[in-house]
């Protein structure tokens, strides 16, 4: 009889934590890890299991600096000889951004799902159990490992580095709008249908979480980047236009950064496709390149920003900035 796998489930809070305060009228953080799991049928039939309760914060109370704390959790209890993966709970509104940071810092070939629920416990169709028993299904599967960090919800297996939210309540909120999703769970297989190309991993070095994040709109200036240099960011995020460009107002306050030796990476606020230097005019992705801007490929400015802050934890070196944020596909 083969020997039964087992998952460490570390929870961090999250709507599939959460239940209806009558006295609010509104959901909030309630639910024990325990008590979510026992929602989970047939769970002690699938894995043996260990649980952390790590935190119990709604998605938009998880910062940097706890999203750095957890994937340290994480690489310490991966490496224990009885641990074969991980599940981790976490609120959807910054689950991307936790998980793309999980993914680059992850320092081992066991995989690891991050899941939450687009429902609380107290709504019809609550979601969070059926999202858990396909993550542990996922982790589960032999062709999982060395693949990173996946983000599984409403059965759909998502990359790390692909996966975002686009609505703000569908059960099938979370797209991977550039590459499409890995593959699904069905019933109790998993279907893989694609393959992640050019995946980053950075691990083994702390991060800078002072990286700013701007996004680019009619009429925008140069004011908010300057105060951003002058109060200590290290590091900035652009969301530009289209391919990749900004208003001719904004790039003073872009040169301000470089001439402070400040990293300015550039994304798109589209949700597909990916920057480019196609256009040569006042402030076009080639003027910004000219400039010494980084390109930061098919990520969106969220995870623009996660990644320069896992980058500039490595180092300060203008060139190795550039080959780090540029390199792969994302």
């Amino acid at each position: 009889m083969p020997v039964m796998k087992k998952i460490l489930f570390i929870f961090t809070g999250g709507t599939i934590s959460m239940k209806i305060d009558p006295q609010l009228g509104a959901a909030v953080p309630f639910l024990s890890p325990e008590k979510i799991l026992a929602f989970v049928p047939g769970l002690e039939r699938l894995t043996e299991f260990e649980i952390i309760d790590f935190a119990r914060l709604p998605g938009p109370h998880v910062t940097p600096e706890k999203m750095f704390e957890l994937s340290e959790l994480l690489n310490r209890q991966l490496q224990r000889s009885d641990i074969d993966g991980a599940v981790i709970t976490h609120g959807t509104d910054t689950l991307e951004e936790t998980a793309y940071l999980l993914d680059l810092r992850l320092d081992s070939s066991k995989p690891v799902a991050v899941v939450g629920a687009m429902r609380n416990s107290s709504e019809l169709g609550w979601d969070g159990p059926a999202n858990l028993k396909s993550a542990v299904r996922v982790v589960l599967d032999a062709q999982s490992g060395a693949k990173g960090v996946f983000v599984v919800l409403n059965d759909t297996i998502h990359a790390a580095s692909e996966a975002t939210k686009t609505h703000t309540e569908s059960m099938n909120a979370f797209q991977s709008p550039n590459s499409g999703p890995l593959g699904v769970v069905d019933k109790d297989r998993i279907l893989w249908t694609s393959v992640l190309a050019g995946r980053v991993s950075l691990p083994g070095h702390p991060i800078e979480t002072r990286v700013d994040l701007f996004k680019m709109v009619a009429g925008a200036g140069e004011r908010l980047l300057r105060c951003a240099v002058d109060s200590g960011a290290c590091g900035l995020v652009i969301e530009g236009t289209g391919r990749g460009n900004v208003l001719p107002a904004v790039l003073a306050g872009i040169q301000h950064a470089l001439d402070h030796n400040i990293p300015v990476v550039l994304a798109s606020r589209c949700g597909q496709g990916r920057v480019l230097d196609t256009y040569g005019y006042v402030g076009s992705g080639k003027d910004l390149r000219r400039r010494g801007v980084c390109f930061g490929g098919s990520l969106p400015g969220q995870k623009a920003r996660i990644k320069l802050m896992v980058v500039l934890g490595m180092t300060g070196s203008p060139s190795e900035i550039h080959r780090l944020m540029e390199g792969g596909m994302y």
